[in-house]
């Protein structure tokens, strides 16, 4: 089965190895039929501490790393808004 693939921006790089990612998405709202956003925060485990805070980056499902961790980073782009 294929890891799932998400793209968001890094909120917190505070902890060692572990960066916490934003994920947005746009869904239609049932009865209004407007777009709205709705967003998530996924922890990631970032091994070389890379991330900083503003980056666009990619992370994929993994094993469980600990408790809430159970994504890792796969790719960094140091765009910032």
């Amino acid at each position: 089965m294929p890891r799932r693939v998400l793209r968001g921006t890094v909120v917190s790089a505070k902890g060692d190895k572990t960066i916490t990612v934003s994920v947005v998405r746009r869904v239609m709202h049932p009865v209004y039929k407007k777009y709205i956003n709705k967003s998530k925060k996924f922890a990631a485990h970032d091994n070389d501490n890379a991330a900083k805070e503003g980056d666009i980056v990619e992370i994929q499902e993994c094993k469980p790393i600990s408790k809430t961790k159970t994504w890792e980073l796969i790719a960094t782009t140091s765009e910032q808004k």
